[in-house]
């Protein structure tokens, strides 16, 4: 079968080396994105007396077209034809004839696969703080039925103070906060239009790259037509703040698994994002919560893989950049899954608020306050952390907790210590007590939901 660029040439490719250089097993993906580019440039190009109206027209027509099957699902797509903009060139002059052929006039493909990507993933940026806006919903929704409940806080994975579920939940909302920001910032880098820039040099033909750029509704074009076509930073940032969201979410997940297992109990999955085992009838394994953990994985090796081939490319365009799509697209397509799936989760799982709180009596993540309170009545918090601290050998000797010591015990361990130590030492008062800025105090709680609701009801 004869190339579109196959003049120069005089022999062709076995059939097996075609299939391996070909893109269109995956870049048929930026369908819609290389049929909306293209009718930009052929606007462009009637406008700027380039190509005659009727042709303009003919081309446009045939375009809308094909837009219309793509979008039906009705093309059929060719490996002969290696890539998006081949086979839709081949398309078009099926349909409409040689005029067809007008349309690669004043660009390259070169140019046009990195218009489809902006194309591409300016809408699917969009799409992902949407989604990531819509779980922090979820998660202040949450948070405001759990205000206070009390639930152990830990580092090391040990349990060191006690605190509100909600100031827990809201941390993650602030990542992904974090992560909204990131993604939104990005926009500004995606949002360049390199059409136009050719294979490398720009085109001798008038062209008028800010009208195509307008068109397509990006915010300004390359200035430089080398960096135009050889530039994938704007992806690599898309994976990196990918990866760093679903490093976010696996951490919530690993949480999520931990806190449903029978060792600890504070919450419940719901049946819809859990199965079952096929030998052991009684389990409940919290699947998707460990499938996101996973997908974690394959995010960062995407990341590193362009990282890796980008790293030494010459300039300009190079074939090894063809690798930068199927990443791409499995990130995409593995971001907004999670983020649906993580969404639904939170909704629906049953906290057990009485489990939580029962943990908390049973620990010695109260020890903090014994010391709180001795360096209120003046003794120097290093004193204060020694006495604690034996106190807690103590209790551990005894097989008891620092509630059940009495008072006299505590009077031997420092004579400032008074009958309301056992207030100071239940974890609501604890937990209560902490409004410095930021805190888990219940007050500040109510303030950061306040703030929270705020920043999500803002367009």
């Amino acid at each position: 079968m004869k190339k579109l660029w196959g003049g120069r040439f005089t022999k062709t490719a076995e059939e097996w080396v075609d299939e391996f250089g070909a893109s269109i097993p995956f870049d048929q993906e930026l369908v819609e994105e290389d049929i909306e580019g293209s009718i930009a440039h052929v606007t462009m190009l009637g406008k700027c007396g380039i190509l005659p109206s009727e042709d303009v027209e003919k081309i446009k027509a045939g375009l809308l077209a094909l837009l219309e099957k793509a979008k039906q699902g009705k093309l059929e797509f060719s490996v002969a034809y290696e890539d998006i903009h081949l086979n839709i060139e081949k398309m078009l002059i099926d349909e409409i004839g040689p005029v067809g052929g007008k349309l690669h006039t004043g660009r390259s493909r070169n140019d046009q696969v990195a218009t489809d990507m902006h194309l591409y993933l300016r809408k699917r940026v969009n799409e992902i703080i949407e989604l990531i806006k819509e779980l922090q919903k979820v998660l202040v929704e949450k948070a405001e039925e759990h205000v206070e409940t009390i639930v152990p806080g830990y580092t090391h994975l040990q349990r060191a103070q006690p605190i509100s579920f909600a100031h827990h939940l809201l941390a993650y909302f602030w990542m992904l906060e974090r992560d909204r920001e990131r993604f939104r910032e990005s926009l500004k880098r995606i949002n360049k239009s390199p059409l136009g820039a050719g294979a490398l040099a720009g085109t001798t033909f008038p062209i008028d790259r800010h009208l195509t750029a307008e068109l397509l509704g990006f915010a300004g074009i390359y200035e430089n037509s080398i960096d135009a076509v050889s530039d994938r930073d704007f992806i690599i940032e898309f994976l990196s703040n990918s990866a760093m969201l679903m490093m976010h979410l696996s951490r919530f997940c690993e949480e999520l698994i931990l806190w449903s297992s029978q060792e600890f109990q504070f919450i419940e999955i719901d049946d819809a994002f859990a199965t079952g085992s096929s030998i052991m009838p009684q389990k409940k394994n919290p699947d998707m919560a460990e499938l996101i953990r996973g997908k974690t994985g394959r995010v960062y090796g995407h990341l590193l893989a362009l990282l890796t081939v980008m790293k030494g490319t010459p300039l300009a365009y190079n074939k090894d950049m063809q690798e930068d799509k199927e990443g791409m697209f499995d990130t995409v397509k593995t971001v907004t899954g999670s983020l649906k799936i993580f969404a639904g989760m939170i909704k629906t799982m049953k906290v057990n608020a009485d489990v939580m709180e029962k943990a908390t009596k049973q620990d010695f993540s109260n020890a903090t306050e014994l010391a709180d309170y001795l360096a209120n009545k003046g003794v120097p918090f290093r004193e204060a952390h020694e006495i604690v601290g034996k106190l807690v050998l103590t209790c551990i000797e005894r097989g008891v907790f620092l509630a059940d010591l009495p008072l006299e015990v505590y009077k031997e361990a420092s004579p400032l210590f008074e009958d309301d130590i056992y207030e100071a030492l239940k974890p609501y008062t604890a937990v209560n007590r902490r409004n410095s800025a930021g805190g888990t105090g219940f007050a500040e709680v109510r303030k950061a939901l306040e703030k929270a609701k705020e920043i999500i009801n803002t367009p």
